[in-house]
């Protein structure tokens, strides 16, 4: 999982123009960087040009995903990741980037800014953080907490059957379930058993 471009830009009436980007451009050769960054420039500023205002979308070119979020008020951004980064995250880096700009640069040097004349330092910052999305986005570490205990889960009812005990037989013998429950059990491991391939 891997961003390599976070870009601001203003949504003019025909043409969309760069106020501010960040590059993550490591994985790619020294020679190549150049030519690279220009194309995540253009492709950001295409991608605004074609979005209505108070859109977000996303755009799946070879295996890059470039997300694209244009405010009402002609405010944009644009990450490039691969196509393993989770969109949510994205978005949500959008979003907080976008409120952070909004607040330190003053919106009438928006239409007019360019990348030398707009003071705003953090891009570079919040495209290092949010490299690792799990450790970015607390909703993706708590999903990630949470798929690793549904593997250990799995794993010990794997483990359970494994030693020779069938749930069918712990049923049978459990003392805490009523004559209801062992009878809806039966009857649900009969409907779920009518499509199994021996």
């Amino acid at each position: 999982m891997k961003l390599y471009s976070l870009s601001i830009l203003h949504k003019g009436a025909t043409k969309a123009h760069l106020l501010k980007a960040a590059y993550d451009l490591s994985s790619f050769s020294f020679f190549q960087r150049s030519s690279v960054q220009e194309f995540m420039t253009f492709t950001s500023a295409l991608i605004v040009e074609r979005s209505s205002h108070g859109s977000r979308a996303s755009v799946k070119e070879q295996e890059y995903l470039v997300h694209v979020y244009v405010r009402n008020d002609s405010l944009s951004a644009v990450v490039i990741s691969d196509t393993e980064y989770p969109p949510r995250v994205c978005f949500t880096l959008l979003e907080k980037v976008l409120e952070e700009f909004s607040r330190q640069v003053d919106s009438i040097d928006w239409p007019s800014g360019n990348p030398d004349t707009i003071n705003y330092k953090a891009l570079d910052i919040h495209l290092a953080k949010y490299q690792n999305p799990r450790e970015a986005d607390a909703m993706t570490k708590v999903q990630a907490e949470l798929d690793e205990t549904k593997i250990i889960l799995h794993n010990t009812m794997e483990s359970l059957l494994e030693r020779g005990e069938k749930l069918d037989d712990l049923v049978a013998k459990s003392e805490h379930l009523g004559n209801q429950s062992k009878a809806f059990y039966k009857t649900a491991r009969k409907q779920n058993s009518c499509c199994e391939i021996m």
